[in-house]
Formats: structure tokens, sequence, C-alpha cells
């Protein structure tokens, strides 16, 4: 009963924002679990590259070089997906995007990019692959959509990133909404709210980790298992039962702000 519930065997998974950072953590993540991966991301050469370089370690990991920051080029992805898959096991909405500026030269482009990619995107992008996700799912094994938010959407963080706060508690309480709606369809929608993780976006942990680590309760930033584990959790039978939820993966930041 128990010897399987984290494999990933013989399921297709897309991850957006999958050829680095958090979305690369999760992809091999899957990979490891035995899932064949489909990672998107807008730079084509990024994507190929790290598609090659997942691929190595012996699954099968496919770049899908689309920019999906739009209505359209979610579409577009959804239309390149399933040309080549009819039915998706597991989507995570992962690409994103981030905007620090002081509150009174807050400039609207810096709103416009950040809330379309980080909520606008999740939702239409699901909404495209709705029906190949719909196909692959069931009762006794759902499809499953993770959508990967922050913990800036559940506290609040000093640096003035309007935006993209916004954006993450937004995306954690689309992501209920979600939920309920998709579950009809034997689809599971939970989210992830990373805390410290070194990425591009998050220059402060990859460059100043041992500084971070000092100011978070487990006293280290996270580890690339950390986030792929998470996400397996979700993607696996083990997390069938969790409905609308936020895992937060952050070493207990959240309890002590």
């Amino acid at each position: 009963m128990f010897s399987d519930l984290f494999s990933l065997q013989g399921r297709v998974a897309l991850v957006t924002g999958g050829s680095r950072g958090i979305g690369k953590m999760i992809a091999a993540g899957f990979l490891a679990q035995g899932a064949k991966v489909y990672i998107a991301s807008r730079k084509a050469a990024a994507c190929e590259a790290t598609a090659a370089e997942l691929s190595r370690g012996g699954g099968v990991c496919v770049p899908v070089p689309v920019d999906a920051s739009t209505v359209q080029g979610a579409r577009e992805l959804a239309a390149a997906l399933t040309a080549r898959e009819p039915r998706l096991d597991i989507l995570v909405n992962n690409a994103g995007a981030a905007w620090l500026e002081k509150f009174d030269a807050f400039p609207e482009k810096g709103w416009d990019k950040v809330v379309d990619l980080n909520l606008k995107t999740p939702f239409f992008l699901t909404q495209a692959l709705h029906g190949a996700l719909k196909a692959a799912a069931s009762r006794d094994r759902p499809a499953k959509v993770i959508n990967i938010a922050s913990i800036d959407g559940i506290s609040v963080n000093p640096q003035e990133t309007y935006s993209y706060a916004a954006s993450k508690a937004g995306l954690i309480h689309l992501t209920r909404r979600m939920a309920l709606r998709l579950i009809e369809d034997h689809i599971v929608v939970s989210a992830i709210a990373p805390g410290a993780f070194a990425s591009d976006m998050n220059i402060l942990a990859r460059d100043h980790g041992d500084e971070i680590a000092k100011r978070i309760p487990a006293r280290r930033i996270g580890r690339d298992e950390d986030m792929a584990a998470a996400a397996v959790y979700l993607a696996s039978r083990a997390g069938d039962y969790v409905v609308g939820a936020t895992l937060v993966v952050d070493g207990g930041v959240t309890c002590a702000r």
C-alpha cells in the first residue's frame, strides 16, 4: 500500500520556468521519481541546455521554449504540449517575476509585468490545459496542479516588492478557488510557498546565503532537495487528498515574523 506513495512513474509533468531556480529543482525531483518532464521557459537556449543537463541523469526532460507571460502565450504553450502529449498528469505553475522599487516611484510596468506572470498566467495556462489534465485524471489517480507562491504572500517582507507580494497572496487564494472547481474533474490544485532558496530571482539567498541563514529559525537556506521533496509529495499519490492547501517550505520564517 505504501511502497509507491511518492512514485511518479508513468506520469507526464510540465514545469513552467523550469530552466533554473525552483523550477529546475522541481523538474529534477520529478525526474528522479520516474516522471517524463517538460520544462518551459521563454529563453530557448537556457531551456534546451537545462533539459539536456537533466536528461543526463537518466530521465526524459523535454524543452518547450515558449513565453507564457500572456494569455496568447499560455495558449501557445498548451498547444505545444498537447501536440506531444494528449494527457497531462502534473502542471507546475512556477514561472514568475519580481520588481523592487520605492513606493513613490513604483511604475505601472513593474505592476503589470509581475501580476500578469505571477497571477494571470497560472490561471489561463491551467484553463488552456484543462482538457489534457482531465484526460489524465480519475478519482483514484487525480491530476495535479501545483502553483508556486511565496511566503511573501503570507507575511510581509520589508522589501518594497509591492506587486510581487500582492500577486503571491492572490495566487494562494486563487489556488483555493481553483481547487474547489477542479476537484469536480478529479484535478487536485495545491500550492507551495517557498522561503529563501538560492536562485536568480532571490539573489540575496544565492549570494549571501550564510548571512540570510542567521535570520531563519532552521539556520540555513533551502536546499534543492527540500523543494523537490515538497513538490514530489504534492504531485504523487501521497498528496492526493491535499486539496487547496498551501505548503510552506521556509525553515520556520513565517512562524517567526
